[in-house]
Parts: structure tokens; C-alpha cells; sequence
């Protein structure tokens, strides 16, 4: 009687499974975690895009998951970037400005952003003359032990001068970024109000990114702008600063990237930033 049971109580489950399968939750291809307040999020390598692997890279709109403030470059390094309060810049070596309307369209190659939250305000005037001194000492004093933190930056205000450079992009596949810049175009601005933005890594980035300050700048009409190479200010800006203590970074998985032959050059990163 127990044997006969069993069989029946198999047989079922066995017509159970086949005539209603397990249904298994829908996974998506790819997960990612949003970024807390202060954190820093990068996609792939300064030494990558020196070396040319910039044909490919993740949506804009996956950048944006991960901050609001930052800045970067675009596919075959046409133009700087900018992220400013969770809006994109595409700023280009014609001197335009295209503003992403469809950030699920737009690929990065490389970028870094936070979503950022200022920690410490104050008022500063910077006169150019040792503009690396006079930034550090900005920044060494409101974040004293943070000199093996990365900061993040933002000045608003009127600047009197700001020396720019975009860049024109690759005119071939793998062209090296030195290359590319090369061919940068320059521009002056002058009186130009507007907003700055960027980064401070310390030395144990080389490498993986830019060594030192790292700014990009955009006016208020958003007419003008350009990775930022000098400046003074006009009088006083605002100053708003944060330490980011989080450090998140992005490879790519497939393309160019692991066709490059990631050698440091900390002098051409310096000398191309």
C-alpha cells in the first residue's frame, strides 16, 4: 500500500513539473548599484585612451546612474565632457556646444563622476600666476589629511581669463591620445561667468587617471567652455568642495581595451592634461 503511494505521489510531481515549469525571475544582462553621495565612480583608464581604445564604451545614461558631477570625453575623443548638476556637455573643438538630450544613445570611452554633495564652502580669489600652488593650497586647507584623497571641485563666479583646449577626435582607429591632441584647438575666454568643475587625484592614481587637478569649465549660457589649461579669477568665486573616500572603477570587457598595451606614461598623461 506505501509502495503504491509513492509511485502515485512521484508520478504526480513528475506531471506537476512538466505541465508547470519552475518560472525563474528575469534577470537583467547587466546590474549595477547607484553611488552613494561623495563617492567616485571612473570608467576604464587614463593609460587606455593614451593608447588609442576609445571606439567604444557604456551610455551616458549608465554614467549618470552613477553621478552627477564629473567629467570625461566621447567616442573616438570627440569633444570634452562635461556633467553639471546631472546634465551633459559635449563641448567641441569647433567651440560649440551640444547639450545630451539622449544620454541612452551617447557612449563614453572613459569618464569619471560623483554624486556630489559639498562638504566645505568658501570664497576664493586665484590669480594664475602658480595656478598648481595655488589650488593645493585651496584645497590643503579645508581638507588637511586629504592629500591621498581624491577631491572633488566645483567654482562658480566670473573668471577675468581662462585658457581652454577641446579636442578634435581621432581621424583613425586606435589614433594614441597625444596624437589626438596634436590637433587640439585653444581658445581665450575673458570676463566669462560660468561654472567649473572637476577633480584632484593624488599619485596613486597614475595611470589610472589624471595626476593633480582636472578641470572642465562651462559658461552660464553654455556657449562656451573646454578642458579648463589656466585661469584667473575675476575677484572672489564660490568654492564648494568634497573628500570622495570611495573609490569605484569600470573596465571594459571586450573591444580595444584588451588589445592595449596599458603602459604608463605619466609625462604624456601630463603633457596631453
Amino acid at each position: 500500500m506505501l509502495q503504491t503511494l509513492a509511485k502515485g505521489f512521484q508520478r504526480s510531481l513528475r506531471q506537476s513539473s512538466i505541465h508547470h515549469p519552475r518560472q525563474l525571475p528575469f534577470l537583467p544582462k547587466r546590474q549595477l548599484t547607484t553611488m552613494a553621495k561623495n563617492e567616485f565612480y571612473q570608467y576604464s583608464i587614463i593609460t587606455a585612451l593614451m593608447d588609442g581604445a576609445a571606439s567604444d564604451g557604456i551610455p551616458i545614461s549608465t554614467l549618470l546612474e552613477n553621478g552627477d558631477h564629473g567629467l570625461g570625453t566621447f567616442i573616438d575623443m570627440f569633444g570634452e565632457m562635461i556633467v553639471l548638476d546631472g546634465q551633459v556637455y559635449q563641448m567641441k573643438s569647433d567651440g560649440s556646444i551640444v547639450h545630451i538630450s539622449s544620454p541612452s544613445t551617447t557612449r563614453t570611452p572613459f569618464a569619471c563622476v560623483t554624486r556630489f554633495e559639498a562638504t566645505s564652502t568658501s570664497k576664493a580669489s586665484l590669480k594664475g600666476a602658480d595656478l598648481k600652488q595655488e589650488i593645493n593650497q585651496l584645497l590643503d586647507s579645508h581638507f588637511p589629511t586629504g592629500r591621498n584623497h581624491i577631491l572633488a571641485i566645483r567654482m562658480d563666479g566670473t573668471f577675468a581669463r581662462i585658457r581652454a583646449r577641446t579636442a578634435g577626435g581621432q581621424c583613425k582607429p586606435r589614433e594614441s591620445m597625444m596624437a589626438v591632441a596634436e590637433r587640439q584647438s585653444e581658445y581665450t575666454f575673458q570676463n566669462i561667468k560660468g561654472t567649473m568643475i572637476g577633480f584632484r587625484c593624488p599619485e596613486w592614481v597614475t595611470g589610472l587617471n589624471v595626476v593633480g587637478h582636472h578641470l572642465h569649465f562651462i559658461s552660464d549660457d553654455r556657449q562656451q567652455g573646454g578642458h579648463v589649461l589656466g585661469f584667473q579669477t575675476d575677484g572672489e568665486v564660490e568654492v564648494q568642495l568634497s573628500l570622495l573616500p570611495k573609490f569605484s572603477m569600470e573596465l571594459p570587457t571586450e573591444g580595444e581595451f584588451n588589445k592595449a598595451g596599458l603602459v604608463v606614461d605619466a609625462e604624456g598623461i601630463a603633457a596631453c592634461e
